[in-house]
């Protein structure tokens, strides 16, 4: 993947932190985007050339100044991975954290790949991966300790990722969506039978290291129980 641009957003910790480490090691040039800025920082500096940017995707400003940013260093983009977005616990929720967690979530997926869509079209071989999770669908864990928030901000993303998939794919833009359960986010997990952010982010580069007339809309993870 010489050549390729990658923009990730959540890549501060956990499941962004590993795919931005496998993307570089295939040779792809790399932009951490976080909130924390010191955060995308410390994962931009595990990889070599990498750039960090600070993108709150709650903030419509902030989303545009990242896109803007990126297309200064990079000129376009050719994967971009929404991997950012807040999770709310039951027990964590109040009015303040739920409007963050659907903003973050569902309108943050919005922002970032409707700002980035016009550096996405200069690219040849343009994906954009949208990392929803089980919790999406009807046969999710009535159960998980997500608040009710975390499960409308997921169906939001998984919804918009369906519909733009239908609308890109004429342009030869693949929207590829996943909906992982619940997986061991360390980034160095052993592979043990649980499923890792590493075997996450194996789907990931499967997909976009197809031919470009296959396009995989979606992995449906099944629950590890």
């Amino acid at each position: 993947m010489f050549g390729v641009n990658v923009v990730i957003t959540g890549g501060g910790r956990g499941f962004g932190r590993t795919i931005a480490r496998r993307f570089a090691a295939q040779g792809a040039t790399i932009v951490v985007t976080a909130r924390d800025l010191a955060a995308a920082q410390r994962t931009g500096d595990l990889l070599p050339g990498a750039h960090a940017l600070r993108c709150d995707l709650t903030d419509p400003a902030s989303v545009r100044r990242c896109a803007e940013q990126a297309e200064e260093l990079l000129g376009h983009v050719d994967v971009l991975v929404n991997n950012g977005a807040a999770f709310l616990a039951e027990s964590q929720a109040d009015d303040e954290s739920i409007v963050r967690t659907i903003l973050s979530g569902a309108a943050g997926t919005v922002l970032v790949t409707e700002n980035f869509l016009p550096l996405l079209r200069r690219s040849e071989r343009a994906d954009v991966v949208t990392i929803v999770s089980l919790e999406a669908e009807s046969r999710s864990d009535p159960a998980h300790i997500a608040h009710a928030a975390f499960h409308t901000a997921k169906a939001g993303q998984a919804r918009y990722a369906e519909i733009m998939s239908q609308r890109l794919r004429p342009e030869g833009i693949r929207m590829i969506a996943l909906y992982p359960p619940d997986f061991d986010n360390d980034d160095n997990a052993p592979r043990d039978g649980v499923l890792t952010a590493q075997s996450v982010a194996d789907c990931v580069l499967f997909a976009v290291n197809q031919p470009r007339d296959c396009f995989i809309r979606s992995f449906h993870f099944e629950p590890l129980s």
